[in-house]
């Protein structure tokens, strides 16, 4: 596989060609069996990237570094010709710190993203006959917490449930309204209800999405073992060491 196709892979993929340029890159991964699967193992890594760490940071870098490469290459020739057995070799070196920024990243601190799977909302199933609460429930399920919050806060007004706090207190979470989360998840704490543990989980993933990594831990701690999702507790644990 020649590494300079990486160049074009991301050109591709960041809607940097012609389309000329676009229908010619097409028709080889149509006709190019192993480009093809190169291009889809790349595509996959830059989606990982987007997803865990967010992209332009890493392709900067990536993109600075063929840069580099280009200019020393030119500096004292009269003509702008290299070898393309020389560019290869500082291309494939450049995919491999442009990979190993990729795994650096993947094996540091634990992120927010990866542990704020929430289970979802069943209150009608309850008999619970109230609109508003179809209306939060079907919001939060769907992850529109912005929606689902004002719905949240009318009921509350007329009932309150630690049921409705807890889901209303991950919706806050979720939009970056950590102190009326915290406030939501400590009364949840300090009561003797089934949502009592499932608070002080989401306590520590408030303190996780704030990058406050020893507090979270020290939350962490006091989950005890007969917690429904301890695994992921200790999985959150592991990261932390």
């Amino acid at each position: 596989m020649n590494e300079l196709n990486y160049i074009v892979f991301d050109q591709y993929l960041q809607e940097e060609m012609s389309v000329e340029e676009k229908l010619n890159f097409e028709k080889q991964l149509a006709e190019d069996q192993e480009m093809a699967s190169a291009f889809e193992v790349f595509k996959d890594m830059q989606s990982q990237l987007e997803v865990k760490f967010g992209f332009e940071e890493e392709r900067n870098v990536f993109k600075d570094n063929l840069k580099s490469i280009s200019d020393q290459q030119f500096v004292g020739k009269k003509s702008k010709v290299i070898t393309l057995k020389s560019v290869s070799y500082l291309v494939a070196a450049s995919v491999v710190l442009f990979l190993g920024l990729f795994l650096f990243n993947s094996n540091s601190n634990p992120n927010f993203e990866d542990f704020n799977q929430h289970e979802n909302a069943y209150f009608t199933e309850r008999g619970v006959a109230v609109a508003n609460l179809k209306q939060a429930e079907t919001a939060f399920n769907a992850k529109k917490y912005e929606v689902a919050i004002p719905l949240f806060e009318s009921i509350l007004k007329e009932k309150k449930t630690p049921e409705i706090q807890y889901f209303y207190g991950i919706s806050l979470l979720e939009t970056n309204k950590i102190k009326e989360a915290d406030s939501i998840f400590n009364e949840l704490k300090s009561g003797h209800s089934v949502y009592k543990n499932k608070a002080v989980w989401n306590l520590a993933l408030s303190k996780l999405k704030q990058k406050e990594y020893k507090a979270c831990k020290k939350i962490l701690l006091t989950i005890p073992s007969d917690y429904e999702n301890y695994e992921e507790v200790q999985k959150l644990l592991k990261k932390l060491d």
